[in-house]
């Protein structure tokens, strides 16, 4: 059975009934989350790990039946015999459940599955070297050319030998080996990592429920299910990887280190992966902050914010994209031609970056914080800074947000703040009257009111459309030149290391740009919070209100800065191209300029030749599209 817990730690939930049919109370977690904290850290890792070694298994299939020599029908057995195992003990290990130690048998069941995935790798260091099926080849003693064609004396049948039957091809070098069944190894294995992974989903969800907080168990829920969906997608890219190797990866040499010298020895390659670099922190930071500026900036709801990215921006940059492209095939640019066209693209988009800063917005007018209360003595206390001498028999509390828009234009953190006595209406259409801060020196005769929400800023809502617009056209801009500047990294590179290529670029985008913008980004918008809001238990919860004018330099500072980079670079970039591909590119306009001369030339003589009424073939073509 689970840990018992001493009643001063138990919450209250339903009870239940144990196995005798006496009623007891439901086991809970205690308010020290510790060790619970330390069970979904286990629990998240284990659920990684069934996708994980499930999904490359599946990507796998074809490697199989390769290197066994199987049919697709056995490698289903093999595959379904996951299937078998879980079966085999699901219904009985979700039964037990409560009546077990469940982080226990999670234990087990995790050990077990690792002990599944050792045996089925086992047949890799049992087999030996993996030979694969290759023509029978003579050498000519007087010439070192390779003959696949070799007489009828020779290793192999001739064509007239194909009526025999199998059974007198049976001893014809064909040896049935112990290796024929090694299969069995990958079969067995996949069904104890079945077994093993039949109580993590159902024993670790309940044991989550039950001994976590209410409120907690349905986040702790989704945040281990969500960690056990990186498991497959890191599973078909090891597969992927994995598919490009040698069988025998210890006796053919795979040209890394060599290679990727020669790969970072390209300084026009060197050059584009830390662009790529700066471009991911400054694309990636915008994008994850974007609606949460729009929000506090300019008075937008999150949902409108959203919404205009979705249907604005993604379909513009789409456009912008797919142009940029035809522009490469319209013109056929060369790779200084592209290199141009992406430089000039990005430093027009990052001069019209520079005008987001005109957009300006005021901050919101918060009584005792960003302004103080009108016509009030406002109590010196650091800790009761929202309390003035209007408000300070109202017992108001400083950790509740509910904000207030008063008739002067500023607003409050709740009613209580505002001094407010009465209310009329229910809902979102709540007035309140009476409110003795909202009064001041203005308001002598009782009748200050203040209605939910906060008070709008009208030079910020006014300024959004430009804002919008002026965004539209950096994307589109930028999009233009994106796929000129992807097309440079193919075009800079020998064509066999074109693959390795992009999967650096996108490793070190990823790693050193998608992974550490959100969190600098986001902790220095963090600095630029007024206020910050409690959470039940105590503890700093999320922000209720920025510094508006802090928080647009944060951010359009950032991105402006990452970007001044970028533009270093393009240029540096576009130097580099320029001296390494002059001369190869003066050479592909000499012979543009001659193919677009003989072809002006076949179709006069052509049209001069063509019988009357006939049609050319550029006519024909012209008809038929």
């Amino acid at each position: 059975m689970d840990k018992i817990i001493t009643t001063g730690k138990l919450k209250d939930k339903p009870p239940f009934r144990d196995s005798s049919s006496a009623v007891v109370p439901a086991k809970v977690m205690c308010h020290n989350c510790s060790k619970l904290k330390i069970f979904l850290g286990a629990l998240a890792f284990s659920f990684f790990a069934k996708g994980f070694s499930g999904s490359y298994m599946k990507s796998m299939s074809s490697q199989i039946e390769r290197r066994f020599e199987i049919s697709s029908s056995i490698f289903g057995i093999i595959d379904g015999s996951f299937e078998l195992g879980n079966l085999m003990v699901m219904v009985l290990v979700s039964y037990l459940g409560p009546r077990v130690h469940r982080p226990k048998v999670i234990a087990v069941g995790c050990l077990i599955m690792s002990l599944g995935a050792f045996l089925s790798v086992m047949p890799q260091f049992l087999m030996g070297r993996y030979n694969y099926e290759r023509i029978a080849v003579t050498v000519d003693n007087s010439s070192t050319s390779v003959s696949a064609c070799s007489p009828a004396s020779s290793v192999g049948h001739s064509v007239s030998d194909a009526t025999e039957t199998p059974s007198t091809m049976k001893n014809s070098g064909c040896e049935k080996t112990s290796n024929s069944y090694l299969w069995l190894f990958v079969l067995m294995g996949n069904l104890l990592r079945g077994i093993g992974e039949a109580p993590v989903m159902p024993l670790g969800v309940s044991y989550i429920d039950d001994f976590s907080k209410e409120e907690n168990s349905a986040f702790y829920i989704g945040l281990v299910r969500s960690s056990g969906m990186f498991g497959p997608t890191l599973g078909f890219l090891l597969g992927s990887f994995c598919a490009s190797l040698w069988v025998d990866i210890g006796v053919v040499d795979i040209d890394f280190l060599p290679t990727l010298k020669k790969l970072f020895g390209n300084p026009v390659f060197l050059v584009y992966v830390f662009l790529t670099i700066l471009q991911y922190n400054s694309l990636v930071g915008l994008i994850t902050y974007e609606t949460k500026f729009m929000e506090q900036q300019f008075n937008v709801s999150v949902a409108k914010a959203i919404f205009l990215v979705g249907v604005i921006l993604l379909p513009i940059t789409i456009l912008g994209m797919f142009l940029g492209g035809y522009l490469i095939k319209k013109f056929k640019l060369h790779i200084t031609g592209m290199a141009k066209f992406a430089c000039i693209s990005f430093i027009v988009a990052y001069l019209l970056n520079l005008l987001y800063f005109m957009c300006n917005c005021e901050v919101l007018q918060l009584a005792g914080l960003t302004v103080p209360y009108s016509g009030f003595k406002q109590l010196s206390s650091p800790k009761n800074s929202f309390m003035s001498s209007c408000n300070a028999d109202c017992s108001c509390k400083v950790d509740q947000w509910d904000p207030v828009c008063g008739d002067n234009g500023i607003t409050y953190m709740t009613a209580c703040f505002a001094g407010c006595k009465s209310s009329t209406g229910m809902g979102k259409n709540m007035v309140f009257h009476n409110c003795s801060c909202v009064e001041g020196q203005e308001h002598g005769h009782g009748n200050a009111s203040a209605v939910l929400g906060q008070c709008q800023r009208e030079s910020c809502t006014k300024a959004f459309p430009y804002f919008l617009a002026l965004q539209t056209a950096c994307a589109f801009i930028l999009a233009l030149g994106g796929t000129p500047t992807y097309m440079i990294m193919f075009r800079s590179v020998s064509p066999d290391l074109k693959s390795f290529a992009v999967g650096i670029e996108t490793l070190g985008g990823r790693i050193l740009g998608g992974l550490p913008a959100p969190i600098y980004f986001g902790a220095l918008i963090d600095e630029t919070c007024l206020k910050w809001g409690t959470k039940s238990c105590g503890g700093s919860g999320s922000c209720r209100i920025y510094d508006t004018k802090a928080f647009r330099n944060v951010y359009l500072g950032l991105i402006a800065g990452l970007r001044a980079g970028c533009c270093v670079l393009y240029l540096v970039l576009c130097v580099l191209i320029m001296r390494r591909f002059k001369t190869d590119d003066k050479d592909t306009t000499d012979i543009k300029n001659a193919e677009e001369t003989i072809n002006k030339e076949s179709v006069t003589v052509n049209k001069k030749e063509a019988l009357p009424g006939a049609k050319t073939s550029e006519e024909s073509e012209e008809t038929c599209m």
